[in-house]
């Protein structure tokens, strides 16, 4: 949450567009809110309440996402704590995904699972944490 150092929005270009600047390197870049994220970018509480977070952060569920996922800049796309939880069917947790997309556990048939969706949905399709999310909860994991 603290990624609201880095970025700045220096002024609305449209309707749920801006021109921003990623402050580390001084670069200028246009974020556009995903479309399927629009309604609860347009709730501002959460940055109200947290002025140090990412303006583009939102809670969408028990989660805290990235409304502008397909235009964030590359420390974002790099910057990743944990992105999902994954437990197995009686609820332990074994597993998480964290860094550049990687998942760190010991589970071999959770391991087999991440490799057989990771073949499957490429890294590059823009929604492909979603996809790989459900394919994990169509195996019998259940992941936050």
């Amino acid at each position: 949450m603290g990624m609201g150092d880095y970025i700045v929005i220096d002024h609305m270009i449209g309707p749920f567009e801006f021109a921003c600047e990623s402050v580390s390197t001084g670069t200028p870049f246009n974020a556009r809110v995903d479309d399927d994220k629009r309604e609860i970018f347009s709730d501002h509480t959460f940055p109200d309440q947290h002025p140090s977070a990412c303006r583009f952060l939102r809670p969408n569920g028990s989660r805290i996402i990235c409304t502008i996922h397909r235009d964030s800049p590359p420390q974002c796309k790099f910057y990743r704590c944990v992105v999902m939880r994954i437990f197995n069917e009686k609820g332990v947790d074994i597993g998480m995904v964290r860094g550049t997309f990687s998942l760190h556990s010991d589970d071999p048939g959770l391991r087999n699972v991440w490799e057989e969706a990771c073949q499957k949905i490429p890294e590059s399709d823009p929604d492909s944490e979603i996809r790989i999310q459900v394919y994990l909860e169509n195996h019998g994991y259940r992941v936050e």
